[in-house]
């Protein structure tokens, strides 16, 4: 997209729509070429161009010293019909926009005091920094997680297995998935369940989950762990 002359009404109708979208006119962080783009323009943009106008109040919120530090180089985007940084600039921006005259009815500034307009743009740039910070330090947590298989031993050869499984099933903890099971003979006819679960380690302990196995006192004799393997 071309930017035209941003000292013109025209120029500055162009970058709105340019930076409609954008937080920086480069990028996702402020630098220096937005800097570029600032000294180009010749006055404040007005309500008329409410993107160019929320721009423009951020980028000039930052201390020169801060302008300094911005990364880049001090370059307008390829499109722009703005001054180099080795030239002269044609239109430098004021410290503080000149008063208006009270008899000039288009002069009036709209905007509010300049302290308003600094502390709105001390706000927005506060908001932007702290929002791309938090973007740049999240990171996906990993939750760990541990494949256990558990022998269930039951009394007898009379203990009634399938009651004893569907007892064991109904123990429900955050963090716990029942997988497959089986019934594996142990010796005299006596057979034990040998059940997976899946835990994650932060939320289910393994010490309390044997104990509420073994609160099934009428079919489990007791309970042990087969294999226990990280995921």
């Amino acid at each position: 997209m071309t930017v035209s002359d941003l000292r013109t009404d025209q120029g500055v109708k162009e970058f709105d729509s340019f930076i409609s979208d954008k937080s920086y006119v480069q990028g996702y962080v402020p630098s220096q070429a937005d800097i570029a783009v600032l000294e180009g323009f010749a006055k404040p943009p007005t309500d008329q161009t409410p993107h160019a106008r929320r721009w423009y109040n951020h980028i000039k919120s930052f201390s020169d010293a801060e302008r300094k530090n911005l990364p880049g180089d001090k370059k307008a985007p390829a499109g722009f019909n703005i001054q180099s940084s080795g030239a002269p600039a044609t239109c430098s921006l004021p410290a503080k926009p000149s008063k208006p005259a009270a008899d000039d009815d288009d002069d009036v500034d709209l905007f509010g005091s300049d302290e308003e307009e600094d502390a709105e743009a001390a706000k927005i740039r506060e908001e932007r920094l702290k929002a791309y910070s938090e973007k740049k330090s999240k990171k996906p947590v990993l939750i760990a997680k541990s494949s256990v298989l558990l022998d269930v031993k039951p009394w007898d050869d009379e203990t009634d297995m399938a009651e004893m499984e569907k007892n064991v099933r109904t123990i429900v903890m955050d963090g716990l998935v029942w997988g497959a099971s089986k019934l594996v003979p142990l010796a005299y006819g006596i057979k034990k369940l040998q059940i997976m679960c899946v835990v994650e380690d932060e939320k289910v302990s393994i010490d309390e989950l044997v104990e509420k196995i073994q609160d099934f006192e009428d079919f489990v004799q007791s309970v042990d762990i087969a294999a226990f393997n990280k995921i």
